[in-house]
């Protein structure tokens, strides 16, 4: 008992300095982003563009691909994919389509699978993608179906608040692209953003010093995902209170007017981005200021949707905007945050030598527990593929691999807590239970192969396993189709 107690300390700080990387890290050139574009889906896009493709009623054959499509090309985390999931949503996606999109996209993304290969083996990307997307339509239509009740309601709810909302303006459209190129430009991981174009020193005194602090207070191993923070996280963590502040003065009570706090809000999330985009390196000589392909690009977006604020956007179109992203981050943030520190406390609870004891065999057990490090060794995309590499390296058999690889990005805890408040406790958890359990059988199959067993055989199970879910959906459906005839009569 003393023993625990002894540590609660040190599992309290880890869980404070996993935040702090993460907001230092992750936070503006991924979530800010993802928050204007959900807030600008919900603002700017007619519900009929959205019900088009991904509605309820459109054709499955249209609208699952289509979800599936859209997930596959962009490569953002679970935690930036959750407002975009929320703004086509509350738009009018059906259930199906929305949760298809939301397994997708975090895990089956063109950037993952790519590493993926080029890290851990071609055949277990291809098998994450295979799996990623048939599992991942499998789940919406799961969803779509038990909760069809719930998801006609839903449809009607989104006429009530969206039936009056003429079609999306140009100006519109294209501020919703160019805050889509800011999202891809901060997150794509490539040599045209990568790379330093110009630098400047500024004789800073301290700069190395403060970020030799900053390492002893917050030690990190970056060969096992670890972020930390530096003197650059540090000042962005510093500006995000700012932000908060500004955002709550000058946003909260945007429908009764506009005032100096909306704007200075807005510039100062601007700067911030910019500053984010840099890349600072202290020395003993000051710190290093150096523009990446990333830093143009970030201010070039900047620039444009300022320009676009100024002349392109009607006042109703700016308040509608700004007021729809502010409801995302208000529901969504406080969640994030609590879900990222808890994921830090309980990660320091995992030893790594637990690897191959519990995952080093393809059993049903195994790739379980590979599930269940995915809720609580969260990491940001593409990192996940590193830590699945030192979960290899550690013993771990390549079924429960890709169990783990399947639920990382799903069941992160803090995109649990989120994705209830946005579909309510029950979808969300039936949701969690389906993903735990396709990423359980994904491992399971996918270790059989490893292991020698024929392909023909392993896909006679799928087929099997997939025959008794369309059965199930068919029972479901044609016992409502009963019920709703013997109420008509």
């Amino acid at each position: 008992m003393n023993s625990i107690i002894n540590e609660i300390p040190g599992l309290l700080f880890g869980g404070l300095g996993n935040l702090a990387a993460y907001l230092a890290a992750h936070v503006l050139l991924c979530l800010v982003p993802a928050f204007f574009i959900a807030g600008a889906m919900t603002a700017f896009i007619p519900k009929a563009m959205i019900t088009r493709y991904l509605g309820r009623n459109t054709s499955k054959f249209i609208s699952y691909p289509a979800a599936a499509a859209a997930g596959f090309m962009l490569a953002v985390c679970s935690c930036t994919i959750v407002p975009l999931f929320a703004g086509i949503y509350k738009k009018g996606a059906g259930l199906g389509p929305a949760i298809t999109f939301l397994f997708v996209a975090p895990a089956a993304n063109i950037l993952a699978i790519t590493y993926t290969g080029t890290i851990i083996g071609l055949d277990l990307a291809l098998a994450r993608l295979v799996i990623a997307l048939v599992f991942g339509i499998g789940i919406g239509l799961l969803m779509a179906t038990l909760f069809q009740k719930e998801d006609v309601e839903h449809d009607k709810a989104t006429d009530e608040l969206f039936a009056g909302q003429a079609s999306m303006r140009p100006a519109a459209l294209t501020f919703l692209l160019i805050l889509l190129a800011l999202l891809i430009i901060g997150t794509f991981q490539i040599g045209l953003f990568k790379n330093s174009y110009f630098q400047f020193n500024i004789p800073v005194g301290g700069a190395q010093e403060f970020n030799d602090f900053l390492y002893n207070l917050i030690p990190f191993d970056s060969s096992k995902g670890e972020e930390g923070v530096t003197v650059q996280g540090a000042l962005l963590i510093g500006m995000l209170p700012l932000i908060g502040l500004t955002a709550w003065k000058g946003i909260e009570k945007i429908h009764e007017k506009f005032n100096g706090w909306t704007w200075f809000s807005l510039g100062l999330v601007g700067f911030t981005l910019l500053m984010a985009s840099l890349r600072l390196n202290p020395s003993i000589n000051g710190l290093l200021v150096q523009i990446t392909g990333k830093s143009i690009g970030v201010l070039i977006c900047i620039l444009l949707l300022a320009w676009m604020l100024k002349y392109k956007l009607t006042k109703q179109e700016i308040r509608d905007f700004l007021w729809e992203s502010w409801k995302f981050i208000k529901q969504i943030f406080p969640l994030l945050i609590a879900g990222v520190f808890v994921v830090g406390v309980v990660r320091g609870l995992i030893k790594p030598e637990w690897i191959e004891s519990l995952a080093g065999s393809n059993t049903l057990f195994g790739n379980f527990v590979g599930v269940v490090f995915g809720v609580f060794m969260y990491f940001p995309t593409l990192v996940e593929v590193t830590i699945a590499q030192m979960f290899l390296n550690l013993g771990m058999h390549r079924g429960p691999l890709l169990a783990y690889l399947m639920s990382d990005p799903e069941l992160s805890l803090q995109s649990i807590l989120i994705t209830s408040t946005i579909i309510g406790k029950l979808k969300a958890w039936v949701y969690v239970g389906w993903v735990a359990l396709f990423s359980t059988l994904a491992g399971l199959l996918y270790g059989i192969w490893v292991d020698g067993t024929n392909l023909g055989v392993i896909l006679l199970y799928l087929v099997l396993f997939l025959a008794i879910l369309i059965t199930m959906l068919w029972i479901i459906e044609t016992h409502r189709k009963r019920e709703r005839s013997i109420k008509k009569k």
